[in-house]
């Protein structure tokens, strides 16, 4: 095969069910020529089984010969040469200069086009995209004027996806306790919080001031010291209630073993303080205490905007709605990840896998044997459950809107905003958002591949006998213990 000739085969195939309608002559002559170079081409096809075929593509001059000839016309009349007019080179030096690489790009692309009109007119499911094969054939146009090309094929398997009632999965339904309220609520207030100066120092004060070596070989004018870190209980009762102003002494090696906590204190490398010890000391420039915010109307506005909620009741109850979303999403999800586990496991079929590792090596450069082999389980779970996904939604004829992609955007982008703590953010805000993250051509698509799976999964649900069961948030973390 010539050096450059690839293969491109389009993704999907064309409507065929679109009628095209020539509305003048020379259009009708073109499409009559198309059919007629498609049929002069020679294309066979050896089933090596269920999952495997080859396909050879033999080309004669007469396929080739006035396309090359055209390109080379084309050359000489904007070719540049010295010594000549433009368009009046002689067609042979032409030929002489550019004729290989016409040669070689007018075979890529007859070869190309008629592999993928083959695939398409024969209605071939592949898997992956065609590879060249060497089967002795080589592309010398001085030897020969026809040359042949093969490409193996990796063919989609033929199954059938019955899920019934005789299959069962579980809804698991968290119920959240108090405890999980009211680490919420802490959780907002601490979110909301803010340093303050304080008096004296408490366990979990910051102290902030001069940290200074016995003999003044190491200092730090800028040091932050956490009373909480210190490891050795004497040392840390030495800095409890000490004031602005006060200096504490200590062993630096007994109060921070950690080499990496060593480094922050003095602002230094972990390499540069790992001989360090021995007496250090800190005076105490101020006293810095986290306080969480108050449970007043102040944070109730910062969480949830202002006047949404106008008491500690209202509040927790919704903090307690915001916790229930959050499990209704992870219920969902487990359902979801279950029922996908189902049909893999209740459809089975067989892949052309020794095809598809080569052409995992083949389209992945920097990717080795050893690579594809160790992540090759994962993939071919991945690869099934596409083809099954897709036999559902053709099985099912389902078609995705913009609407629906729309509105996927939309909670992702809301499940986003609360992350940060945005949950006031108005619907034409979100919208704005989402609108501007379809526009990412990669990210429309994955949020039309979650729809399609949302879409068809919630078929395979149906499909099958759903049970409920109450668990607690311990109980439904440890379903996912062995995933």
């Amino acid at each position: 095969m010539p050096q450059g000739v690839g293969v491109r085969v389009p993704s999907s195939a064309p409507d065929t069910g679109a009628a095209l309608i020539p509305r003048r002559k020379a259009q009708v002559k073109a499409v009559f020529k198309s059919i007629e170079n498609y049929y002069k081409m020679n294309v066979t096809r050896e089933n090596i089984d269920a999952l495997n075929a080859t396909v050879r593509i033999d080309i004669v001059k007469a396929d080739y010969e006035e396309k090359v000839e055209k390109k080379l016309r084309e050359y000489r009349r904007t070719a540049s040469i010295k010594g000549f007019r433009p368009g009046h080179v002689p067609i042979q030096m032409i030929k002489k200069m550019y004729g290989t690489t016409v040669l070689v790009d007018e075979i890529n692309n007859l070869v190309s086009e008629s592999l993928s009109e083959y695939i398409r007119n024969e209605k071939l499911d592949i898997l992956g995209d065609p590879i060249p094969k060497n089967d002795g054939h080589s592309f010398d146009p001085e030897k020969s004027d026809e040359f042949s090309f093969t490409f193996e094929l990796g063919l989609a398997p033929e199954f059938e996806v019955n899920l019934n009632k005789k299959q069962k999965l579980t809804r698991y339904l968290i119920a959240p306790d108090t405890k999980m309220i009211a680490d919420y609520v802490d959780n907002y207030a601490r979110r909301h919080g803010q340093f303050i100066t304080a008096e004296a120092a408490e366990e979990r004060d910051m102290l902030k001031g001069i940290v200074e070596s016995s003999d003044g070989s190491v200092k730090n004018d800028a040091a932050s010291l956490s009373v909480e870190m210190i490891k050795d209980e004497e040392i840390k009762k030495h800095f409890l209630g000490k004031k602005a102003g006060d200096t504490v002494g200590f062993d630096i090696r007994k109060a921070f073993p950690n080499d990496y906590e060593i480094a922050g204190l003095l602002k230094k490398q972990k390499d540069e303080v790992k001989d360090l010890q021995g007496r250090y000391s800190i005076l105490i420039m101020e006293v810095s205490r986290f306080v969480p915010a108050e449970n007043n109307q102040e944070l109730w506005d910062k969480v949830y905007g202002e006047g949404t909620v106008k008491s500690a009741t209202e509040f927790e109850a919704k903090v307690t709605e915001e916790i229930r979303e959050f499990f209704n999403r992870e219920t969902e999800y487990k359902l979801r990840t279950d029922a996908r586990d189902l049909a893999l496991a209740k459809t089975p079929f067989e892949l052309p896998e020794d095809f598809l590792k080569r052409w995992l090596l083949r389209v992945n450069e920097k990717t080795t044997a050893e690579d594809i082999e160790k992540d090759f389980d994962h993939f071919r779970d991945d690869l099934r459950w596409q083809l099954i996904k897709n036999r559902v939604a053709k099985d099912n004829e389902l078609k995705i809107t913009d609407e629906e992609i729309l509105e996927e955007a939309k909670a992702f982008t809301r499940a986003q905003f609360a992350q940060y703590g945005l949950h006031y953010a108005s619907d034409e805000q979100i919208t704005s958002f989402a609108g501007d993250f379809l526009k990412k051509e990669e990210e429309a698509h994955r949020i039309a591949e979650k729809v399609l799976d949302t879409r068809v999964l919630s078929l395979l649900i149906d499909a099958v006998k759903v049970d409920e069961k109450t668990v607690t948030p311990e109980e439904f973390n440890k379903l996912f213990g062995n995933k």
